[in-house]
């Protein structure tokens, strides 16, 4: 089983940017060492809590300090962007770093709406994603299909695309053109089997990939006892209530305000969006991981560590893969 991490660099309480940053830092070269996949960063903007909106640049970061691992984007939303600046920066990435550049593509905003007009975006945008991925694979194999226009970077490093969704579309699309498909299933656990169903079963092969690839998001809180692990991810539970519903009120909430609003159905309903969380030991962590990607017919599994401080973060990534035996795998 191939294990992955999704980094959003989040911004820990009294953290600044540039600690989270480091923070990532350290959370991909301790990745390296006990044999993950990838680590990929998303694309979110106008969220205090998350610092990855820049994602080719945090990826330019990471890579200058790693050496090994797969570094990409989990995703850049691509209706925010031309494909051709799209394909010049990972042009970029690729030329610098070689061959362990992903580019994974989203069709949301990743964002409000009030911040999708801040960046130029007509709501119509999504409309066109599935052309601007053509336009955009077309660039990085330097067969432009816009006449006399090339990526400079870009054209001829062939940068593997991924799809990324959370519902039919993104599952029929990444048949349609053969490339490998990313469900967020961390966030949007409703659809999971359906689309991945869909993707299999209309599957057509390409130049990139000859079989279905699906990656599946699950929440990971891993720890040395089963208590502290359940207290990790408690936390964890309560900072993503307080963010979700903070953002939406423009405010910060005490602690006993976080109590109350813990009971809420606003809550209840952002909580769901974990409903795939291993919680334990490295051992039962493990356990649940193999399961879950059983039964989700994943090719390989997304992990994102819920615990805020990073301590605990570094700690259930460590735990994990060694309850997964990830290095012997390599």
């Amino acid at each position: 089983m191939k294990l992955s991490i999704l980094d959003l660099a989040p911004v820990a309480p009294g953290q600044t940017i540039s600690d989270s940053f480091k923070s990532s830092v350290r959370l991909a070269q301790t990745a390296e060492r006990h044999g993950y996949e990838r680590v990929w960063y998303a694309e979110h903007h106008n969220m205090p809590t998350i610092a990855s909106s820049a994602t080719s640049l945090v990826i330019s970061h990471v890579a200058h300090h790693t050496e090994t691992i797969r570094l990409g984007s989990g995703g850049v939303m691509l209706p925010n962007h031309s494909p051709l600046v799209i394909a010049e920066q990972f042009g970029t990435l690729a030329s610098i770093y070689g061959d362990r550049i992903d580019l994974g593509l989203g069709r949301a905003p990743g964002t409000d709406m009030t911040t999708l007009r801040a960046l130029r975006r007509e709501p119509s945008a999504a409309d066109s994603f599935p052309h601007d991925v053509l336009e955009l694979q077309a660039y990085l194999a330097g067969e432009s299909r816009v006449p006399t226009v090339q990526a400079t970077p870009g054209a001829g490093t062939n940068v593997p695309l991924y799809i990324l969704g959370s519902s039919l579309f993104g599952a029929k699309l990444a048949a349609q053109f053969g490339l490998p498909y990313s469900f967020a299933s961390h966030f949007a656990p409703a659809a999971l089997h359906e689309a991945i169903r869909v993707y299999r079963d209309e599957f057509a092969p390409s130049d990139q990939l000859s079989e279905p690839y699906v990656i599946a998001g699950v929440g990971v809180a891993a720890a040395e006892t089963a208590e502290k692990a359940h207290e990790v991810l408690n936390v964890a539970k309560r900072h993503r209530v307080a963010s979700f519903l903070g953002r939406n009120a423009k405010k910060e909430f005490t602690e006993a305000e976080v109590d109350m609003l813990m009971d809420t159905p606003q809550a209840e309903q952002i909580l769901d969006m974990m409903r795939y969380t291993a919680v334990g030991t490295g051992e039962q962590v493990a356990d649940y991981l193999q399961h879950f990607a059983t039964a989700a017919q994943a090719d390989e599994l997304i992990t994102i560590h819920y615990p805020t401080e990073e301590q605990d973060r570094l700690a259930s990534v460590k735990i994990t893969a060694e309850a997964s035996a990830l290095i012997s795998a390599k």
